[in-house]
């Protein structure tokens, strides 16, 4: 048998199955959120998947700690990518400027490959240095992941500026950060989060905050995104109102249709699907994370454990960020649904991390 087709057959197939089947479920997602106005969507999301199935499966094959050669300059180009948005190269989308369109590429999100770079820089140095002392250790991490977050913030994209903080805190955790020092930085950052609300946010953001707490302070304003995504969901009852079905709150207009196949494509299914179709999509989230994890265990060594680790809260918390903002028991931050969401880079980015997972699971026997 020769070394590529083992590792074909190698291949963590839970991982791979979910993988697939939520990459084609989401262009049928995106496709019955947007038929009724332009396929556009739909079809740039059959390229892309297709592209991204092909980084899946590349990455997979490839050893991950290849990966460690990438990591820096993958990181110094993310951070460099991110501050390009400052210049006139940056577009604002959202009230956002954290779009980059460079000539001959197109337009994407730096700030989502910059978390990825974040992953794989933080896994090495972890890696690296791991009889430095816990303080030392904490404040070189925070270092590396300072900037990018920094400079996230102030686009300002507050949502991808909270993915970094589950990310970097499983990441410390397997890596033998004693638990006190990860309690203090909960506490300092709990500590620090009016502030951020208060000057690093701008006022539609607060007012998304609020709404948060009190869904029916400005129905007609900030709260009427969030309102109708919820009685469309509600209207879906237990079975959907059927695939492609008319008259919807999605075709009708009510949930903004310039958001319904990104950040909010879990009102669409929840409307279609009904009960049944969102629960069946969470617990497919959820047995991809519990494979992740499990490869995660089952690594080698330490840099697979850390970054394997890394990128399952960085999909655990898309996930429950995503939906939770369209029931109400999260703020409104414009985090995509992994996979599902309309959008490149992010799915490109997503089937990269996977890729990585895969590729810890398949050389897990291999003695580093």
């Amino acid at each position: 048998m020769t070394p590529l087709l083992r590792k074909l057959l190698g291949m963590n197939w839970v991982i791979v199955t979910l993988t697939i089947l939520l990459t084609v479920f989401g262009v049928i997602a995106v496709y019955s959120a947007t038929y009724f106005r332009t396929n556009e969507y739909w079809e740039k999301q059959v390229v892309w998947a297709l592209g991204g199935l092909a980084v899946f499966f590349a990455v997979s094959i490839v050893h991950y700690r290849w990966v460690k050669l990438a990591a820096v300059p993958l990181y110094a180009t993310s951070v460099l990518l991110i501050a390009l948005t400052y210049t006139p190269l940056g577009q604002e989308h959202g009230g956002a400027k954290c779009w980059l369109r460079l000539p001959g590429i197109g337009t994407f999100q730096p700030s989502q490959m910059a978390i990825m770079a974040g992953i794989l820089t933080v896994g090495l140095f972890l890696c690296q240095f791991t009889k430095m002392h816990p303080m030392l250790k904490l404040l070189s991490v925070g270092s590396i992941v300072g900037g990018p977050m920094l400079l996230t913030l102030k686009q300002p994209d507050f949502g991808m500026t909270l993915v970094w903080i589950p990310v970097m805190i499983a990441m410390l955790f397997v890596g033998g950060m004693p638990r006190r020092y990860l309690l203090a930085i909960l506490l300092i950052g709990a500590a620090l989060l009016p502030l951020v609300i208060n000057f690093g946010l701008k006022d539609y953001q607060r007012k998304r905050l609020v709404t948060f707490v009190d869904p029916d302070i400005d129905p007609r304003g900030a709260s009427y995104a969030i309102n109708q995504a919820m009685i469309a969901i509600g209207s879906g009852g237990f079975s959907g109102k059927g695939f492609k079905a008319t008259g919807t709150q999605i075709e009708q207009g009510f949930v903004p249709g310039t958001t319904v196949h990104t950040d909010y494509i879990f009102t669409a299914i929840g409307e279609q699907w009904g009960f049944v179709g969102g629960v069946s999509i969470i617990g497919a989230y959820t047995l991809l994370l519990l494979a992740c994890l499990f490869s995660a265990h089952k690594s080698s060594d330490n840099y697979g454990l850390v970054i394997a680790a890394g990128f399952a809260a960085q999909l655990f918390f898309h996930v429950y960020q995503n939906i939770g903002m369209t029931i109400a028991i999260m703020p409104i931050t414009g985090l995509p649904l992994p996979l599902v969401s309309y959008g490149g880079t992010f799915l490109l980015t997503i089937m990269f991390g996977l890729g990585l997972v895969n590729s810890v699971w398949i050389h897990r026997k291999e003695v580093s």
